[in-house]
């Protein structure tokens, strides 16, 4: 379609719809077409494309956590906007750019963006808009400033009185919990995540029901009542149960395990620790699938295209016998020509293929390493949780009476120590150099002052892993790995630059 495309309007958009679409692919590709979206978008004069080329820039390197390029792009396309005074759009990248200050906790630009956009909603009387964008504001001020992000919960939660919608109902009772409990009012917090909890219950969609469930568990296991988390985190798991395979179910599960831990149910325990245990290795299991079905198909693909191209000079060759047969004064000597050209022709070919066999065999010895780091890495965060039952069931045995019950307690400790790696990172820092025997090396010499934890990052990040996995594997929370990335592009020197932080890693090996 971009080869027929007869003006710079329809190229610029299809280069961008390209881009977009090989973000998480190929890099490198992404950044040619946002070149050439650029370029046709200059070319035409025209702000109003140039400014959508801004706005697709800056969401793909948003996508991709490179959060200050991405509120560049950002900013560029809000300044053609003024000077086209398109409101809507305008409005609606307000509202994005508020978004990337808040996660790059700049409060000050993203209150000023969100306020602005408030005072937009007030005059265009957007209520339901309106709302959410309170409930916003409120979220940005739960920990800075009390009275405020009050204020704003309770201004979103009169609008939603009026409009007596059932789904802003359930999220604006959850932000009130949260805040409640936080400010460990226990009493409002109790309220609110209860009148959440029956708001759930009108007829609403699966995720904002699992979403209410899900944090009144988490919320019910902080405050010490064990029964109600297990309560919601079973009733979380009921709505996910057609969608097992996913990170909500994952923490619902892994909230019942912990809370019979706490309630010292230990065989309900162990039972959802298995079941954790389980669809965490099948996620990853079906991560690897996609990526196997993935080189698969890059595989036949390469083969049809081969298949393709001998075809074509079989029949260019048949032409050209059919040509020399009318040339009869020189027909031996052009086909001895031809022969010999169709035997280097054959060689190059099965010289291509054996180069294409080698290639396969490779790439499936490398897919196969990768698996066994993967395995490494799970068995790492298992091992900590195992580590931790061990240290729980050593206090329990101290305080146990009974000799029966020491003894059970030692057999399920002896059972759980058999499956503890204590060298599962070691194991995992030899696996990865196997695949990448030159990595560490390279990325030493370049940057020698790196930690032992920033090395350790910098691997998990070459295996193309999102922050989410990087945090359940690792144990941290997917906040403290976004600002663990931030840190190190800062220290490999990549602020204000638009290198891709995988990118720039995979230059090592």
């Amino acid at each position: 379609s971009l080869t027929f495309a007869k003006n710079e309007a329809e190229k610029v958009r299809l280069s961008n719809k390209i881009a977009y679409s090989l973000k998480n692919s190929d890099w490198k590709r992404t950044l040619n077409y946002l070149e050439y979206s650029e370029k046709e978008a200059r070319k035409s004069n025209s702000g109003k494309l140039l400014a959508e080329f801004y706005v697709t820039a800056g969401d793909i390197y948003y996508d991709k956590d490179i959060l200050d390029i991405a509120l560049k792009n950002y900013l560029k396309a809000l300044k053609l906007y003024d000077e086209n005074t398109d409101e809507s759009k305008k409005y609606k990248l307000e509202n994005d750019i508020a978004v990337v200050f808040a996660r790059m906790n700049n409060k000050d630009k993203a209150l000023y963006y969100f306020k602005r956009i408030l005072r937009f909603y007030e005059a265009e009387k957007d209520s339901v808009s309106l709302a959410q964008i309170l409930n916003n504001i409120g979220n940005l001020y739960l920990k800075a400033d009390k009275d405020s992000s009050e204020t704003y919960f309770n201004k979103s939660l009169e609008i939603i009185n009026k409009l007596n919608d059932n789904k802003l109902y359930a999220y604006i009772y959850t932000n009130l919990g949260h805040f409640y409990g936080y400010y460990n009012d226990t009493a409002k917090a109790r309220l609110y995540f209860d009148k959440a909890i029956n708001t759930a219950k009108n007829n609403l969609d699966k995720s904002t029901q699992s979403m209410v469930f899900q944090l009144s568990s988490q919320y019910f296991y902080n405050i010490g009542k064990y029964d109600s988390a297990i309560f919601y985190a079973k009733k979380t798991i009921n709505i996910l149960d057609n969608d097992k395979y996913n990170f909500s179910y994952l923490d619902a599960v892994k909230t019942l395990y912990k809370s019979y831990i706490a309630i010292k149910d230990y065989a309900n325990a162990s039972n959802y620790f298995e079941v954790y245990d389980k669809i965490r290795d099948s996620i990853n299991i079906e991560e690897k699938a996609v990526n196997i079905e993935r080189l698969k198909l890059e595989t036949e693909y390469a083969k049809k295209e081969q298949q393709i191209k001998i075809k074509e000079n079989k029949r260019k060759f048949t032409y050209i016998i059919i040509a020399l047969s009318l040339v009869s004064g020189l027909l031996i000597l052009l086909i001895i020509i031809l022969r010999y050209r169709s035997m280097l022709i054959k060689e190059r070919l099965e010289k291509k293929l054996i180069e294409a066999k080698r290639n396969e065999l490779n790439t499936s010895l490398e897919l196969k390493n990768k698996m066994l780091t993967f395995k490494a890495m799970t068995e790492i965060h298992k091992t900590e949780i195992i580590q931790s039952i061990l240290e729980d069931l050593k206090d329990i045995k101290h305080k146990a009476v009974k000799k029966e019950t020491q003894n059970a307690i030692d057999y399920i400790a002896k059972r759980l120590k058999n499956n503890i790696d204590t060298n599962a990172w070691k194991e995992f820092e030899i696996s990865f150099e196997q695949v990448h025997e030159s990595f560490y090396n390279n990325l030493n010499k370049k940057h020698p002052d790196l930690t032992s934890g920033e090395r350790r990052l910098c691997s998990l990040l070459k295996l193309n892993l999102t922050s989410k996995e990087i945090a359940q594997i690792t144990g941290q929370s997917f906040k403290s790995v976004e600002n663990a990335r931030t840190r190190l592009r800062k220290k490999l020197g990549l602020t204000n630059t638009k290198v891709d932080l995988i990118v720039y890693l995979s230059s090592f090996d």
